[in-house]
């Protein structure tokens, strides 16, 4: 078993990037961190470092704890028994909420009830950062 792998890599073969260029481009951009410092993409994870990185899907940061490291993609159940994920159960909420609203605001112009909920959700994210 490999003591510690590039950040790139390791997020490419756990499935938590579609594709190696994806997680190298979120570790350029500095979203990818480690102790609330920026990782590169060349920058070695060890098992017991705890990562955070955004969701591919909307605003928000998931909280994934290194339990292991591999240094090709395997399945999906071997690549989720090398991290734990540790993101709240109220932030998944939050982007599950979002996602809701953004199908909404997709069907048309929102109603004056629609923006203040959408303007709710907004106001989550904004002190998150």
């Amino acid at each position: 078993m490999l003591e510690s792998v590039r950040a790139d890599k390791w997020l490419w073969a756990v499935r938590l990037c579609k594709t190696r260029g994806a997680a190298a481009e979120l570790c350029a951009t500095g979203k990818v961190k480690r102790g609330g410092h920026p990782l590169k993409a060349a920058t070695m994870v060890r098992p017991g470092d705890t990562v955070e990185i955004p969701f591919s899907e909307g605003p928000g940061v998931r909280t994934i704890a290194v339990q292991a490291v591999i240094g090709q993609r395997v399945g999906a159940p071997e690549a989720q028994a090398c991290y734990a994920d540790q993101t709240p159960p109220e932030v998944f909420a939050a982007l599950h909420l979002w996602l809701a609203a953004k199908q909404e605001a997709a069907k048309g112009r929102p109603t004056k009830k629609n923006r203040r909920e959408i303007d709710k959700i907004h106001g989550f994210w904004d002190g998150c950062r």
